[in-house]
């Protein structure tokens, strides 16, 4: 068929072909870019299971930084400003204990909330330090320290009230 055709209409001829070749070549790159970062994000999806089975640097807290998930295990509420648990929620200790060590093989996360008022930077040291708290009295309560992490603080938004948002979220991960 090339034969038949002067040097003008074959150049066009494979003009053509080798447009679309190149739209063809740049669909499958592109589509092979797209599955590498689905890839990518699934695996930063499963890193937090992973970074919790990692020692922490010494005296450093790591703080995981995903989407709040699991199953919600309890929920101990503070005062405002303090960071230590009051007298009134040791039946609320005993019943999240009791609940984390039936669940042995599954990591604890404890996610510390705050509310909108005042300084965020604060208030988001104050939460990380409620969790901490929750942690050393599930540590005491003989729950392995390697299965608990914690999760970035977070300022609650919403209809709540300022002292539903003084929380720590215990949340058991599969």
């Amino acid at each position: 068929m090339l034969d038949e055709l002067d040097d003008g209409a074959r150049i066009g001829v494979w003009t053509a072909l080798g447009v679309v070749a190149l739209l063809l070549f740049g669909l499958l790159g592109g589509l092979a870019i797209k599955q590498v970062n689905e890839r990518k994000a699934a695996a930063a999806a499963a890193k937090p299971t992973a970074a919790m089975s990692a020692p922490a640097a010494a005296g450093a807290d790591v703080l995981l930084d995903v989407p709040l998930t699991g199953d919600l295990a309890g929920t101990l509420y503070f005062a405002s400003g303090v960071a230590t648990l009051g007298a009134d929620t040791a039946d609320a200790v005993k019943t999240l204990a009791t609940a984390v060590q039936a669940a042995a093989p599954r990591k604890v996360v404890l996610s510390g909330f705050h509310d909108a008022t005042g300084d965020p930077a604060k208030n988001a040291e104050l939460a990380k330090e409620r969790a901490k708290a929750v942690r050393e009295t599930l540590k005491a309560a003989g729950v392995a320290p390697e299965r608990i992490a914690l999760r970035k603080p977070e300022s609650t938004t919403g209809d709540g009230s300022n002292q539903e948002a003084r929380r720590v979220e215990v949340r058991l991960l599969p």
